[in-house]
């Protein structure tokens, strides 16, 4: 008889707050998963952000070459015919 009472008593407590117990500690798991995956967003974003301004910084700084060469394209032209044409020392 002790021994069936211990076993009802199990079932009808124990298995509840085992389960209760459980339940806490897998919702706290999750809220921890979710806040993990915001900073993740966030960080990806900041870091997407700064990719994009470092790629227009570097779009600029081409943007300044190309000017450069097709400016100075002709004048350099020029002078590399001019030292062809100067006789070798």
């Amino acid at each position: 008889m002790p021994g069936t009472v211990l076993g009802f008593f199990m079932i009808v407590v124990g298995i509840p707050v085992l389960a209760g117990i459980g339940y806490a500690a897998f919702e706290r798991w999750l809220k921890h998963k979710e806040k993990m995956a915001n900073a993740l967003a966030s960080q990806t974003a900041e870091k997407a952000a700064q990719y994009a301004a470092h790629t227009d910084r570097l779009e600029q700084r081409v943007r300044v070459l190309e000017r450069i060469v097709t400016d100075k394209g002709i004048d350099l032209s020029d002078e590399i015919e001019r030292l062809r044409d100067q006789p070798l020392n």
